[in-house]
């Protein structure tokens, strides 16, 4: 989502795309192998949109600079940028002591698209890709993880946050990616979208769940980034 941060009064749509640009033009570039699966995933793939992009993809890449996990789970892969935006830094800081990202994608149907895409990466050796529910197969995997990235179905958000939280160390870092929802969260035209729903429901159980802190970035279409204190207290009441 793009930032609110600016006041509204004197803000217009032009100075919004500008400031856009911008960020982009004093952020770092994206590789080029990136760059190419990004345009192949806005040419061939429905919602393209969906896809991490630049500023999210280096924002990605950062935290696993910063956080430096042996181990990260990852929900929803679509196209595999962000996979690989965190693979890149998995390689930047890990060398040949290698860690690994785990992603999972339900919707059988990309996994042609996507599995090409990572195994001719640079980073292919830093990813298994996974066809599958992280609710039914993510404690079959017998890691713990110091870093996830949760974007799969909104719906759901809830029911596969609990499913990883105990796949988290203490400490861990969440990353919730679409916790604003194209500012659907606050919107009432949306009050019966069941998407949108999914995204509140999402919203109003981590802001009381006092096994972890968090705080939403109004980066993009929102991303919440919530830290772990505890993952085997009693499930809170929602």
């Amino acid at each position: 989502m793009k930032s609110h941060t600016q006041d509204p009064n004197h803000t217009t749509l032009s100075g919004e795309r500008l400031l856009d640009e911008y960020v982009l033009e004093h952020s770092d570039d994206e590789p080029e192998y990136l760059y190419r699966l990004w345009r192949a995933t806005n040419v061939h793939l429905l919602h393209g949109r969906m896809a991490s992009g630049r500023l999210q993809g280096r924002l990605l890449k950062m935290f696993v600079e910063m956080i430096r996990p042996q181990n990260i789970l990852e929900v929803g892969t679509f196209s595999g940028y962000s996979a690989l935006c965190m693979a890149e830094g998995l390689a930047n800081v890990n060398g040949n002591d290698k860690g690994r990202l785990y992603t999972f994608e339900i919707n059988d149907e990309q996994e042609t698209f996507t599995r090409k895409w990572i195994e001719e990466s640079p980073w292919a050796d830093y990813v298994t890709f996974i066809i599958g529910d992280v609710a039914k197969e993510g404690r079959e995997l017998g890691v713990k993880f110091d870093m996830a990235f949760l974007d799969g179905d909104k719906k759901t958000y809830v029911e596969t946050y609990e499913a990883i939280l105990p796949l988290m160390n203490k400490g861990g870092i969440i990353l919730a990616d679409n916790t604003l929802w194209d500012g659907h969260v606050i919107d009432q035209d949306y009050d019966r979208d069941h998407q949108t729903q999914g995204v509140r429901r999402f919203n109003d159980y981590i802001k009381n769940d006092p096994r972890v802190t968090r705080v939403i970035l109004p980066l993009r279409d929102g991303l919440t980034i919530i830290r772990v204190h505890s993952s085997h207290c009693s499930v809170h009441s929602s």
